[in-house]
């Protein structure tokens, strides 16, 4: 009868209605150091002419400063939003182009701050932004010589994030609205206490903060409030290089990553149990919980061009299906992905769809 078809018409169209909100995701804010990258094509003369090499990054002094002048007015020049928590949070958008990304950090006023700005929005990212007044946008010249590439980073305003920039009513929002956090151990060289007020804001409200180690000197020379905000981590992410870093610091007499992470699992953790995700390159993942810890193998990839986004390009991969409350094989699975993609290319860049 039409009336048996309409009460199934309504049945069907709740029902419908109910599988959308069982997969609406939660929205993800990132904070760190952005750094416009301008990269472009050199030769070996280019390199010796500023003592540099390839395969290696170094922090820009006086002598470099000319190069990134001299990159950008080459034919080929290709200008690209980078730095680590931002290379991740456009992946992340990337991966799943309805995830609603946030992203805060500090730039100049000035045309390359401009530049980066306009790329990370056209690729669907907010980006409520701290103005710096007193240098100008942090660049890292990226150096291309036969697939080799020598970088060569001015953090600039990037280091100059002020903590009063959360009481920004645009920044304000998005962290209040955001489920999830991820943040970069870099960021705490920057602006600890901004790092902080999103941990303790997570903690509080019962969401997620998530974390990279980042490097080893991280570690090393920035224990102190690396250990306080490890507290409030719900998903710590590294290496097996910073992995080992952190077993070294803390005393523990293995070099077995998966041992080490979890240890890193059960160190002192408020609130709810704490996630470690170690990647080891293209050997395997591993994933501690308060359950014990898991491998993942990685897939091969065969025309791999710059391993240097890779850690950043899994981490957004992860997250992007971590906020839409996906399995812990999933997560890691589309972090491999993603990574692979991106090792692909040089630097962080990608097209079309994921």
């Amino acid at each position: 009868s039409k009336a048996t078809v309409s009460v199934l018409y309504c049945y069907l169209k709740k029902k419908k209605q109910k599988t959308k909100t069982a997969i609406k995701m939660t929205k993800l804010f990132c904070m760190g150091n952005p750094l416009l990258d301008i990269s472009a094509n050199v030769d070996q003369a280019c390199l010796d002419k500023y003592e540099l090499k390839p395969g290696n990054a170094i922090l820009a002094e006086e002598k470099h400063m000319p190069l990134y002048s001299e990159l950008a007015q080459k034919d080929d020049v290709v200008y690209i939003p980078g730095g680590a928590t931002l290379n991740s949070a456009r992946i992340a958008k990337w991966v799943d182009s309805d995830l609603s990304v946030s992203y805060a950090g500090s730039v100049a006023e000035d045309n390359y701050g401009s530049i980066l700005v306009k790329a990370a929005e056209k690729e669907g990212l907010n980006m409520p932004m701290y103005i710096c007044k007193e240098e100008g946008t942090g660049t890292c010249a990226v150096c291309v010589v036969d697939k080799e590439r020598s970088l060569v980073a001015n953090l600039a305003a990037a280091s100059k994030f002020d903590a009063s920039h959360m009481e920004n009513a645009a920044v304000t929002k998005a962290v209040q609205e955001a489920g999830v956090y991820y943040i970069s151990g870099f960021f705490i060289t920057t602006c600890p206490a901004a790092l902080m007020s999103v941990a303790e804001h997570a903690n509080a409200k019962g969401k997620v903060f998530t974390m990279n180690l980042s490097a080893p000197f991280i570690i090393d020379f920035f224990n102190e409030p690396l250990k306080a905000a490890l507290q409030y981590v719900d998903i710590l992410f590294g290496n097996e290089t910073e992995a080992q870093s952190l077993a070294d610091k803390e005393g523990w007499a293995t070099k077995d990553v998966k041992e080490i992470a979890v240890k890193a699992q059960a160190m002192e953790k408020k609130g709810k149990a704490r996630m470690v995700v170690f990647t080891q390159g293209s050997t395997c993942t591993v994933v501690a919980t308060a359950d014990g810890a898991t491998t993942y193998d990685v897939e091969k990839v065969e025309n791999i061009v710059d391993t240097n986004g890779a850690g950043d390009s899994f981490v957004g991969g992860f997250l992007a299906q971590y906020c839409k409350g996906a399995d812990i094989k999933t997560c890691v699975m589309t972090g491999h992905k993603a990574a692979g993609c991106i090792i692909q290319t040089s630097g962080c860049q990608f097209s079309g769809a994921f």
